[in-house]
């Protein structure tokens, strides 16, 4: 947990009507926009930053690895290095105000694997993150693959950053970030199907030497399932203040929101804290691809000693705790840090901005291997040809879905075709409502479950094509155990041989069982 804090800039009441009228109007156009179909993610002045500038308080960091956050920005968004010679790239955009150019990365990482060393701030200050070293409670990070978390934005195929535990990016010497009780905002686009209840995946402002300081030290957004003070309302996971030394939901830790029981699974949250740093924050979140914000506080300080006012040191953290305390796992795809707070009118036009580019889409390719084809997979033996591969409680079982079936039940049998993790001639199958969740086995079933970059973990989700053994559709090869193939048995899923010891692998109908058609797939 841990934070920095920005400072407060000046400004006449005049000015500070004319920004929020400015901005509101901005708000109400982005709206009308949508409703009409009209594409805002690419349209001048109407980026996150654009509109906190605007809005009078602009932004001093601006971190993204999917998208720029001004329109006029064509930099590098941040930079890989690859395993086979060590060798760095920097990872730029389409055009000016645009996506990220993730052709590039796939190109440069071909054949070898890559990790995100270097966030680049889009903002003029240069807050750039960089691979976390040791602190007080952790050891120095390691830096995060750079395919673990395939998305859909805008319309394009690009990488968001996927965090598990040992896992951090840090800026301890900063430019404008504020400090000693300044005043901040913040937001973060990030996913609430990849998370957990370990310290701390946080992003904003923390202490400058890796190490808890003391209360107040840090001002930072959490994102998780770790109820700090009890109660907390429901399974989570929640939007939450990281202050130093407590995850807070209000002045008094604890949950003072019986309606705030969490944002639930959804794939992508937009997650927002803003401080005064003195006597006021407030917290709110809202579906990144739809909708608009929730306030889930708004209120005083913390009235334990040392909040009020704040103490900010200036640094900023993704991923771990303030003392690097970095047990915890998350998903990040954008955010900003800015001087002063922004206006909820601000904050409203950012978010409809959020939702117009789209996170998760439609590919635009479907029921084909296609890499970014979404597909489902039937079952073609006898008995099941209504049947499909869906997760379930992190398994995958074989189950019947229909034109009828509920939503989610069509979103779990969705997956979308990504070229195999550990090699780019096969594939693996990343599921559609958990980005960054692919479909891999062990201990021979097949479970829904995260890339962590392991080589291990590489193997075990990457599956190869061919003819179908009972002579249609298509049968895959596990890419550890080629001669293991993907299988229904007993309605549950596993790479079998045709006979052995284990039950799944009977050569009862085996053929057929390891035969697929490749389908339209069951989400929209």
């Amino acid at each position: 947990m841990r934070c920095t804090v920005l400072p407060r800039f000046p400004r006449t009441r005049p000015r500070r009507l004319r920004n929020a009228a400015l901005a509101a109007l901005s708000a109400l156009v982005t709206v009308l926009a949508l409703a009409v179909g009209v594409p805002q993610a690419s349209a001048a002045g109407s980026l996150p930053c654009d509109i906190y500038a605007t809005a009078g308080t602009p932004c001093v960091a601006a971190h993204s690895l999917v998208r720029a956050l001004y329109s006029s920005y064509n930099g590098s968004l941040y930079q890989v290095q690859r395993a086979s010679d060590g060798a760095t790239t920097n990872i730029g955009l389409l055009t000016a105000g645009g996506y990220a150019n993730a052709a590039a990365q796939d190109s440069f990482c071909s054949g070898t694997t890559c990790i995100i060393t270097k966030i680049y701030d889009q903002s003029a200050r240069h807050n750039d993150l960089t691979v976390e070293g040791a602190g007080g409670a952790g050891a120095a990070d390691v830096g995060a693959p750079a395919d673990a978390l395939p998305v859909t934005v805008g319309g394009h195929q690009v990488y968001g950053l996927e965090i598990s535990a040992g896992m951090g990016y840090r800026d301890n010497s900063t430019s404008g970030v504020a400090t000693n009780g300044a005043a901040e905002g913040m937001y973060m686009v990030t996913s609430g199907t990849h998370v957990n209840g370990s310290c701390c995946f946080d992003y904003g402002n923390a202490e400058t030497n890796n190490k808890d300081t003391g209360n107040g030290h840090m001002d930072a957004i959490n994102f998780g399932t770790e109820c700090w003070f009890s109660p907390c309302y429901g399974g989570g996971p929640w939007v939450q203040a990281d202050l130093e030394n407590g995850l807070f939901q209000s002045d008094s830790g604890y949950s003072k929101n019986t309606a705030n029981t969490g944002t639930g699974a959804m794939p992508f949250v937009t997650a927002l804290l803003k401080n005064n740093g003195q006597d006021h924050f407030a917290l709110k979140y809202g579906n990144a691809q739809s909708g608009s914000l929730t306030t889930s506080y708004s209120g005083g300080e913390p009235t334990t000693s040392g909040y009020s006012p704040m103490h900010q040191e200036g640094a900023i953290v993704l991923g771990t705790g303030g003392d690097n305390s970095n047990g915890s796992i998350g998903s990040f795809f954008e955010g900003v840090m800015t001087a002063g707070i922004p206006t909820d009118a601000a904050d409203n036009s950012v978010q409809a901005n959020i939702v117009s580019v789209g996170y998760g889409g439609s590919t635009g390719t479907t029921g084909t291997l296609a890499a970014g084809s979404e597909i489902s997979l039937r079952a073609t033996t006898s008995c099941c040809t209504a049947d499909y591969i869906r997760h379930q409680n992190n398994a995958a079982v074989l189950s019947a879905i229909t034109s009828s079936s509920a939503a989610l039940d069509k979103g779990d049998a969705t997956w979308i075709v990504r070229r195999g993790l550990a090699n780019s001639s096969c594939y693996s199958f990343e599921s559609r409502n958990y980005p960054g969740d692919f479909l891999r086995h062990y201990n021979y079933q097949l479970y829904r479950q995260p890339m962590v970059g392991t080589a291990q973990f590489r193997q075990d989700a990457t599956f190869c094509a061919s003819t179908g053994k009972s002579g249609t559709g298509t049968s895959f090869a596990s890419y550890n155990y080629p001669t293991r193939y993907l299988r229904h048995y007993d309605y549950n899923v596993y790479i079998a041989s045709d006979g052995g010891s284990n039950a799944f692998d009977s050569a009862t109908s085996w053929t057929d069982d390891v035969s697929w058609a490749v389908t339209a797939p069951w989400a929209p």
